[in-house]
């Protein structure tokens, strides 16, 4: 949460809205670690939501935070919106197919309607409504699950093939282990061979109608901030928010 809360401070923002989510806790529930205290977050972040009609981006300590933002976009644009899911991993788990339970690797599924009871949104997602970049550590469970479904998925070497076809309304998320460790490595998952972090700011810049967005995954392991890491993540948010 510490990560959360410095990278909220580098986003321009005309107001913040700081969710008083529950940071530790609960139990393991059909197969999901501290399912508990995830469903009463997502209470409490849409509960936070319902009072606003304008672009959100949402900061969080791990993807889990998008339901809430991204079921809201679902509300108000319907089977038009799209989003686009910047992450190095596809996030397709099961509780059946992870052990550990760690919900935010099943996010993208859960958006697809196919997720645990109390995480899952009302109204799902369609396979073609979700674009996954970046992404180059799926293990087989998750790539035969993208077959299945017929996501749309481009590695880091066809990042850029995102934006052919490309429309409004899009909703972003950014996992900031997409980019290359070596030059930002402050993340919880990092994996090589990842983006730069040039090219994907002049990615998101290039996205016609963001109507929402997140960053997620920000995890300092101590109090000093890297001023170089600080300015990507401030243009990242200028980016969105453009």
């Amino acid at each position: 949460m510490a990560g959360a809360r410095r990278a909220a401070e580098l986003v321009p923002a005309d107001a913040v809205v700081t969710v008083p989510v529950l940071e530790t806790g609960g139990e393991k529930v059909a197969g999901v670690r501290a399912f508990d205290v995830l469903v009463e977050n997502q209470r409490l972040t849409r509960e936070a939501l319902a009072g606003i009609d304008d672009r959100v981006i949402t900061i969080g300590g791990d993807c889990a935070v998008d339901i809430p933002a991204v079921a809201a976009a679902h509300a108000r644009h319907g089977d038009a919106l799209t989003v686009l899911w910047i992450d190095a991993h596809p996030d397709v788990y099961s509780p059946q197919t992870l052990p550990s339970g760690a919900f935010h690797g099943m996010v993208v599924r859960a958006l697809l309607g196919d997720g645990p009871a109390g995480l899952t949104p009302e109204q799902p997602l369609a396979p073609r409504q979700v674009i996954i970049a970046g992404e180059r550590a799926g293990d087989v469970s998750e790539h035969e699950y993208l077959a299945q479904t017929g996501l749309r998925r481009y590695g880091v070497g066809d990042l850029e093939r995102v934006l052919d076809g490309l429309r409004g309304p899009v909703y972003v998320h950014v996992d900031l282990d997409v980019l290359e460790p070596t030059a930002f490595g402050t993340t919880c998952y990092p994996e090589p061979d990842g983006v730069l972090p040039q090219r994907l700011i002049d990615l998101v810049s290039q996205v016609d109608d963001i109507i929402g967005a997140a960053i997620t995954e920000h995890a300092p392991s101590t109090d000093n901030v890297n001023p170089g890491e600080a300015e990507v993540i401030r243009l990242l948010g200028a980016a969105l928010m453009r």
